[in-house]
C-alpha cells in the first residue's frame, strides 16, 4: 500500500485512540477503518516505533484488550522551540489555506491555538507585530463550498480503500455537467486549488479534476486495482496543473528582463544561457499547455518563443487576438 495511504489511516487511528476515553479494541478499529486486524496491529506497532506512547490494558470484566494513547504524548515539547522556530510556526497560519477543506485543517488550527497559549504575553505581543514586518500574500484559490469538506472526506476514503466512485462534475470544456465512473488515485493541492487525479475506465486514462467543480460524489461497494503509479510530484511536467507529456521549449528574453528571469527557478528542468545583446535564453522540458502559454504571454513583447515553431505560432495568434480586442471601431 502506498505510504501516503498508511499515514492517513494511522492519523485516523490516533484520532480514534485520543477520542476514546476508555480506549478501544483492535477489532473495533479494524471495523471503523474497514481493514483487517492484522493491518491495525501493524499500524499500532508503527506508531509506537515513531514515539507515540500507546499502551494496552486487559479489561478484567470483559477480558478485552483495549488500546490507549498516553495523556501527554509530547510532554515537554514547549521547551524545545527556539524563538525563530516559534516565529516561523506563528507565521505559518497564513499558509493554512493550502489545507482548507481537508481533515487536517482542524488539527492544524487547534495546534496553532495551543502554540499561542505557550507564549508569554510579551512574546505574543512581539509575534503579533511580525505581519507588519514579514507577511505572506495568499495567492488565488478556489472558493470553499458548503459541502467541500464532505466531498474531500469521501474522496480520501475512496483513495485510501481503492473504492470505485461515481461523480457528477461541472466540466469547463463542455460547459455542462457530466457523470463519471472513477478510480480515485490521489488528491493534490496546487495553485490555490485541490485536485483529484483519477483513472477513468471509459477513457482508459488518468484525468485531473478540480474538486471545487465536483457537484456530487458517491462511493460504490466494488474496489479497484490501480493500473498505474503516480509519482510524488504529480504535476512535475507542467507550470500549472497538467499531467501531460513534457517537450522542450526555448524562450528568448530581452536584456531588461534577464535579471528577473535569472532570479527564479521557474521549473526544475530549466537551463539558462546568454542570449544576444545581453539577453537570456531559457529552455525547459514542460507541457505545452495553457499554463505555459499564459506564462509566456505575461512577459509581453519582452519574450519570444524560439522553439518549437507550433508553440511560437500559438503565442503569435494569442497576442494578435488580444490586440484585435483593443482595436477602436
Amino acid at each position: 500500500m502506498p505510504r501516503n495511504q498508511e499515514v492517513i489511516r494511522q492519523w485516523k487511528v490516533l484520532h480514534a485512540l485520543e477520542s476514546s476515553r476508555h480506549g478501544t479494541t483492535i477489532p473495533a478499529l479494524a471495523t471503523a477503518l474497514d481493514v483487517t486486524t492484522r493491518t491495525i496491529r501493524r499500524d499500532l506497532a508503527a506508531l509506537q516505533e515513531a514515539g507515540f506512547p500507546l499502551f494496552d490494558d486487559r479489561d478484567e470484566d470483559s477480558g478485552q484488550v483495549r488500546w490507549r494513547l498516553g495523556g501527554q504524548p509530547l510532554k515537554g515539547l514547549e521547551t524545545g522551540f527556539t524563538l525563530q522556530e516559534l516565529c516561523a510556526l506563528y507565521l505559518s497560519r497564513n499558509l493554512l489555506g493550502a489545507v482548507a477543506a481537508t481533515p487536517f485543517q482542524r488539527d492544524l488550527s487547534l495546534a496553532l491555538a495551543r502554540l499561542e497559549k505557550l507564549l508569554t504575553p510579551r512574546l505574543r505581543t512581539f509575534l503579533d507585530r511580525l505581519p507588519g514586518v514579514l507577511t505572506a500574500k495568499a495567492g488565488p484559490r478556489a472558493p470553499e463550498g458548503d459541502s467541500s469538506g464532505d466531498t474531500v472526506g469521501r474522496l480520501l476514503e475512496a483513495v485510501l480503500h481503492y473504492r470505485v466512485t461515481t461523480m457528477r462534475y461541472h466540466s469547463v470544456s463542455s460547459g455542462g455537467v457530466k457523470d463519471y465512473l472513477l478510480h480515485p488515485y490521489r488528491l493534490a493541492f496546487a495553485q490555490g486549488g485541490l485536485y483529484l487525479l483519477a483513472y477513468v475506465p471509459a477513457y482508459e486514462d488518468i484525468r485531473t479534476f478540480a474538486v471545487d467543480r465536483i457537484v456530487s460524489v458517491s462511493l460504490e461497494k466494488p474496489t479497484f486495482v490501480p493500473k498505474a503509479r503516480i509519482g510524488d510530484d504529480v504535476f512535475a511536467n507542467s507550470l500549472g496543473v497538467n499531467t501531460g507529456p513534457a517537450a522542450e521549449v526555448e524562450i528568448a528574453f530581452e536584456s531588461t528582463l534577464a535579471p528577473y528571469v535569472r532570479a527564479r527557478v521557474w521549473h526544475a528542468s530549466q537551463q539558462l544561457r546568454d542570449g544576444a545583446d545581453g539577453g537570456l535564453v531559457l529552455s525547459m522540458n514542460v507541457c505545452h499547455d495553457w499554463a505555459l502559454r499564459s506564462w509566456i504571454l505575461s512577459w509581453g513583447p519582452f519574450a519570444r518563443v524560439l522553439a518549437p515553431a507550433a508553440l511560437a505560432e500559438h503565442i503569435r495568434a494569442d497576442s494578435q487576438a488580444t490586440a484585435d480586442r483593443y482595436i477602436q471601431t
